[in-house]
């Protein structure tokens, strides 16, 4: 994967997909509103990967969705010098469906909580993380 810078605050992502993605900053800190923060966009990715096991494991148990959104919660540390890192976060999944069984969605948001989802998997391990710099 690589980031590149495209002017001002704005980056373009590149994925192995090829799915190319613009991430900005907030205006009052220099951004144009091109994309979402890298903040924004590294809580809303678990947020997708975590919906997009769920969905997969409700179709496997034959639960009709109809409507599905999941609202991120967090709390940062105390305002003050950066980084301010979250010291919890919330991954709230709002199904509406026909007939749903709440203990299917209870186990498919356990599933992918606990077993399949890699973005929260890899919140929950903090890994190792190093910085390396080439000067061209």
């Amino acid at each position: 994967m690589k980031v590149e810078w495209k002017g001002q605050r704005v980056f373009e992502a590149t994925p192995p997909s090829g799915n190319r993605f613009l991430m900005d900053a907030y205006p009052e800190s220099g951004g144009q509103n091109m994309g979402p923060t890298p903040l924004e966009a590294f809580l809303t990715s678990g947020a997708a990967c975590s919906a997009m096991d769920v969905l997969q494991i409700l179709e496997k148990k034959r639960q009709k969705v109809t409507s599905y959104r999941v609202e991120i919660e967090g709390i940062r540390a105390e305002d003050g010098p950066y980084p301010r890192p979250f010291t919890s976060l919330v991954f709230r999944h709002i199904i509406e469906g026909e007939n749903l069984d709440p203990a299917a969605v209870d186990q498919a948001v356990k599933l992918s909580d606990e077993k399949y989802c890699t973005v929260i998997a890899t919140l929950r391990a903090t890994p190792k993380v190093t910085s390396e710099f080439v000067i061209v």
